[in-house]
């Protein structure tokens, strides 16, 4: 008879675990943040070491070339007010990962958005790691609460991984139209579902995950 053991770690070892595993990985210090584009709103998520908003001081926004460039420590959301959309529309951005980070994060563009700068904020985000070729579609419900997945990561050959200078391009595009929404990585539909189980309705904006440097094109917004 084949004897099975299951052993409980304490809790305080597995918190100790967490916060090593946070700490190996901290939001970097980046020179030259904190002032941003006319227009634009950033929002940061709450820093891992602290449980506070993380300082917009290390997230250098600003406008480069054909669209924005982005060096941050934080994760953060990106947006205008006027980039508010509903009904029937595609919504399209070529982002540009510059260098591979430390380890796997994600880039990607936002929709449905909703309260964005309080802690009632609401959207969908879709998102893309060149690192592995993966995407994922969440959706958060409140600053503070944790994101729901509504596509886990996932593999793809939709998604262009970076190359051996840690580049990569990535067009992220989404769709609704007659109640349906299209999620597509560089033309190709990862993902559609019911528009009614996801936040369509609302502004449009992009999200970039911490200790990313990312070129955001312009973002194409096109009523149907």
């Amino acid at each position: 008879m084949v004897s099975t053991r299951f052993v409980l770690l304490p809790a305080a070892f597995v918190l100790s675990a967490t916060t090593i595993a946070a700490q190996a990985d901290p939001d970097r210090t980046v020179a030259g943040g904190g002032s941003f584009p006319p227009g634009w709103h950033v929002r940061t998520e709450l820093a891992r070491q602290t449980g506070q908003p993380a300082p917009l001081a290390n997230v250098k926004f600003g406008a480069m070339g054909d669209g924005l460039h982005v060096t941050v420590g934080p994760a953060a959301i990106y947006w205008r007010d006027a980039d508010t959309i509903s009904g029937n529309y595609h919504i399209v951005a070529k982002i540009t990962q510059m260098q591979n980070p430390a380890h796997p994060e994600s880039y990607g563009i936002i929709l449905g958005g909703k309260s964005l700068a309080d802690s009632g904020q609401s959207y969908t985000y879709f998102l893309v790691r060149a690192v592995d070729g993966m995407y994922s579609i969440r959706r958060r419900g409140g600053y503070t609460a944790r994101p729901t997945a509504v596509v886990e990561w996932t593999a793809s050959d939709a998604v262009v991984k970076s190359d051996s200078t840690g580049k990569a391009t990535n067009e992220l595009s989404v769709e609704v139209r007659a109640g349906r929404a299209r999620f597509m990585v560089n033309g190709k539909e990862v993902y559609a579902a019911d528009a009614t189980g996801l936040d369509t309705r609302g502004v449009v904006g992009y999200r970039v995950n911490h200790n990313l440097d990312v070129h955001l094109g312009a973002l194409g917004i096109h009523k149907l």
